[in-house]
């Protein structure tokens, strides 16, 4: 399936939790990873946020082709809201380049690091990369993405900004 299509489903998706369509949506896993100054970085601590997991390494092309509009998105939505969580998988053998690449290229993204791709399997068992999931202020996985293309960042705005537009979920009372 081309990527064009599964952001055309995901929006389908979208615009269906937005006119008030009931939906079943999976609850992301949740994790705790410690990111690049080793400041424990945990998912669920989140919620209130719409937050992008894209899961990424330094040797990986694509991954380093779709930071920049990850970090304009951050720039851009986070005001309003939205967090990526980079989550670099770099192991043992290329984690050192993680930090000095981020400095290098001025990205100010939170970077868990998750070495031995555990967290990666939990929602991508085929570890495709790059690999992003899009969470509402709930947690819920409202889309997958496999891959990056140029012009999926526009698809990928556009789904943010509905959910950041979207009426607000009551909270559920606390016991």
């Amino acid at each position: 399936m081309t990527s064009v299509r599964r952001w055309m489903r995901a929006l389908t998706v979208l615009a269906g939790l937005t006119s008030g369509t009931a939906w079943a949506q999976d609850v992301a896993p949740d994790f705790t990873l410690r990111d690049l100054d080793k400041q424990v970085v945990t998912l669920s601590e989140l919620r209130g946020q719409v937050v992008l997991v894209d899961f990424w390494a330094t040797w990986c092309e694509p991954c380093k082709e779709e930071l920049p509009h990850l970090q304009k998105l951050q720039d851009e939505l986070g005001p309003r809201g939205f967090r990526v969580l980079a989550v670099s998988t770099d192991d043992a053998r290329t984690g050192a380049q993680v930090k000095p690449y981020f400095k290098r290229q001025g990205y100010t993204l939170t970077v868990p690091r998750d070495a031995d791709s555990a967290v990666l399997v939990q929602y991508n068992p085929t570890k495709t990369l790059p690999f992003s999931v899009l969470l509402d202020g709930q947690g819920h996985i409202i889309a997958r993405h496999a891959g990056f293309n140029d012009g999926d960042q526009d698809k990928l705005r556009e789904e943010i900004l509905r959910l950041l537009d979207a009426p607000k979920a009551p909270e559920a009372p606390t016991p």
